[in-house]
Formats: structure tokens, sequence, C-alpha cells
């Protein structure tokens, strides 16, 4: 009797999709460094030729408002992680390694404990303890800069001479994790370093040397919100930050930003050569069709936009970011769509439990985004917290709101100066209405509501 009820309120339990659900899929995970929402040939980009992720969108789901929390790796990942914002799970840079409990009810431990096989590759960019990393993964495989060594295992110096480029490196030894699986399901994260600046390094973009000839012929047009005058207007402990800092460093001139932007994207081509050749593996492995892949930038980034060069604020181009879903156990008619629905780093790590059969806990904050790739109806979020809450000197703390229509923005430091962007008439925020009398009501409505959501976020 109480299956007939079930069926009867939820006829879905017996489609085809859920059915194909219930064998467990294997999950990859792919997390790109310093990468904007539109920083992808399939989002409209007018030079990035981004094919292996074009194709997953084009079978999968392309999120197009899909936004990090926190935007800075330390913290976004931590919330990949975790399923937490930034003042929940406590942890940026500076701060103790996450804690056993956090560890515990991270997705990594969750899975493993269910049985998957785990995996990690890359860069973590997270505290976490050698007992926690053991909980978390079974095997670990750490990756980072700088990208041109004799092996990925070697910490010595920077090697120009070598022929592997850590993309090229990280990639492998992921597939050798897919080219040793066992009867159990697996998990496996694969997190890009590239395309972030080798901060040490002069040349700041260090490319595979597959991608040499690419972009060469290419004009790199300026970014918007460039005039000088606009960032003149801004106040002085923004003008004095370390995204300024950064921009001499990279696009201070046409010429240099000419050279930087093309290596920056040559990376991020290499990036997807990788995914390319993950692919192939799947492929070859006969594992595609049971494999569930996930895609998502860990921040957005500046080239150049309002005068900036990183991320840290919480404007669009810091905080939006690519993220792609192709489940190919859906029916082939549910993929190539576009959902413009607020999606979050946080929602992450519940999706790959809900994905695994697993329930979520309490204590994450994101929501799955099951229902939504499975085009299911159901009421989500309209607005989006976010926050930044590093106490650097030279990057301002900062809590913000996104609706639909408007971006509200304060400094935790300044509280005399905040941002009021109405993003229908104005999406790459340049006209700030926060003095303007009468915007008041709508932005003293925004800085209440922000003020709810932080409330929210810390529970």
């Amino acid at each position: 009797m109480k299956a007939v009820l079930l069926v009867a309120l939820f006829p879905w339990l017996l489609s085809p999709t859920r059915l194909e659900h219930e064998e467990r899929p294997n999950l990859l995970l792919l997390v790109t460094d310093d990468h904007p929402f539109d920083a992808l040939s399939c989002a409209g980009h007018p030079i990035l030729r981004t094919p292996h992720m074009d194709a997953l969108a084009e079978r999968g789901v392309h999120f197009t408002h899909a936004f990090v929390t926190t935007p800075i790796c330390a913290a976004s990942r931590a919330s990949l992680f975790s399923g937490r914002y930034e003042r929940a799970h406590g942890y940026t840079f500076g701060q103790p390694p996450l804690s056993d409990e956090t560890v515990r009810e991270t997705y990594p431990s969750l899975l493993r404990r269910a049985g998957y096989r785990v995996g990690f590759v890359g860069k973590l960019g997270v505290g976490i303890s050698p007992a926690g990393l053991e909980e978390m993964f079974d095997e670990y495989t750490p990756g980072t800069y700088p990208y041109f060594r004799q092996d990925a295992t070697d910490p010595g110096e920077r090697d120009p001479t070598s022929p592997r480029h850590l993309t090229e490196l990280n990639t492998d030894r992921a597939i050798t994790f897919l080219s040793t699986s066992d009867e159990r399901p697996f998990h496996l994260s694969i997190s890009f370093q590239a395309p972030h600046a080798e901060d040490a390094n002069p040349d700041q973009y260090v490319w595979p040397r597959s991608c040499d000839a690419l972009y060469v012929e290419d004009t790199i047009p300026p970014p918007k919100t460039a005039d000088p005058a606009f960032f003149e207007a801004l106040p002085e402990f923004l003008r004095t930050g370390l995204n300024r800092e950064r921009w001499h460093w990279r696009f201070d001139t046409p010429q240099k930003r000419e050279r930087m932007v093309k290596g920056y994207y040559r990376m991020l081509s290499g990036v997807d050569e990788g995914i390319g050749r993950l692919l192939v593996t799947l492929d070859e492995l006969g594992l595609r069709e049971n494999t569930v892949i996930l895609l998502i930038g860990d921040n957005g980034y500046f080239l150049g936009e309002r005068g900036y060069a990183g991320k840290w604020t919480l404007h669009e181009r810091s905080i939006r970011v690519p993220l792609i879903v192709y489940d190919p156990r859906l029916p082939k008619e549910r993929g190539g769509r576009l959902v413009d629905a607020f999606a979050l780093n946080v929602d992450i790590a519940p999706t790959l439990l809900d994905l695994a059969g697993i329930e979520v806990p309490a204590g994450m904050q994101g929501r799955s985004l099951r229902p939504l790739l499975e085009g299911r109806n159901t009421s989500w979020r309209e607005e989006v917290f976010t926050e930044h809450l590093w106490k650097h000197g030279r990057i301002p703390r900062t809590e913000g709101l996104r609706t639909r229509d408007w971006k509200y923005i304060r400094y935790l430091d300044h509280p005399e100066y905040e941002e009021l962007y109405d993003l229908r008439s104005d999406p790459n925020e340049e006209h700030n209405l926060a003095r303007e009398e009468r915007h008041a009501g709508q932005r003293s409505q925004l800085a209440e509501r922000c003020t709810l959501a932080a409330q929210r976020a810390q529970d």
C-alpha cells in the first residue's frame, strides 16, 4: 500500500531515468583554476577554442548562472568539499586545516565510506591534515606548479627544458587512476592548476608546448570597463589593492596584455586537451556510459576588466564560473540544455552524494542539482549570497547579494562605501547606483536581505 501511495504521489519514481540511476555511477569532477564563466567557446567566446569542454555542454547541462560563494581558491575549494559557505567551514588562507569533524562530512569521505574508490589529482588548495587526507582519499596525488618540471613529484626548481607540462602530467596521473579501476564505483577529482598564473615566473602564463601555435594570428580586444576614468573614480582602498598590483604585473600596457592574455588562453586550451584525453580514456576502458562528469571553475578571473587582475571581489567576472554536468544515463533529449537557475559551488558536494544514492548530511548548505539535471519542476533559490572574509589587508573583506536583476556589495572594513548595480541594464557593473537617492530603497532592501543571508550562511 505504501509503495502504491508513493508512486501515486511521485510518478517519476518509476520513470526510466530513475531506474537507470539505481546502478551507482562513477563520478568525475574536473576543476579548473581562475576560470570565468564566459571563457569557453560554447559560451560564445569570440577567440577561445575549447572543443572538449564544448562537447560536454552539447551532451550535458550547461548552467549559465553558476557562482562560487567565495572567489578565492582556498575557501572556494573548501566549499566544494564540504558543501558549506566560508563562514561555516571557516577555512581560507592563514587558517588552521579543516577540522576533523568537517573532514568526516566532506563528500569524498562520505563516498569512500559508502564503498567508492576515491582519488584526487592536482591542486588541493585546502589545508587538510595527513590523517584527513587518508580519510578522504584512497589515492592522493598532488600536482602544483612550477608548470615545467621533470616529473610531477619533484618539488625542485622550474625546468623550462622539460617536455612535460603540469597539465599533461596531472592528466597522465588521472589516466593511471582510471586505468587501474576495480569492481568498486570510483570518484576522481582532477584539479587542474591551469590556467592560474605562475606568480613567481616573469612570464606568468606558461602553456604546454602543444599549444604554441594557438591564437598567434588573433588580436585581443581591450577589456570592457577598461577606461582609466572608470578606475580612477574608485575609492583609494580599491585603487591600491592587490587587484591593481597584479594588473601592473600583467596588463598595464596593450602589448603586455596581448601577450599575457594569449598565454592564458593557451593554458586553458591545454586543459581542454587534457579533458579530451580523459574522455578518450573513458571510451577505451568502456567507462563513459556510467560516468557522470562535472566541470566547474574554482573562481572567476579579471583579465584587465575594471583595471584589475586576479579575482577576490564580488563582481561577476570574479564570482561567476563555468559549470557543466554531463550524465550519459539521462535521455539524449535532456542533453544540450542551457539552465539559468542559480547554481553554486556549495551544490557540488550534495549533487555528487545524491547521484551516488547517499543521504546528504543536514550540515551541507548547498542543494543537489539533480532535479535540474533531470528536468524536474522544483522550487529553487532566487538570490545568491557571496562573501570574502580573508583578513589580508590589500584584499577587502566583502559580503554581497545577487538577485536576477540586482547586485549589492558592501565592504566590511569600509562601511562608507557600497555598490549597487541594475544587472538588467548594466550587466558589466559599470554604473554604481548605491549613492543615488532614487535607488535608496532598493539598496536598503538588498542590504537587509544580505544581512539575513549572512546569518543563514553562518548556521
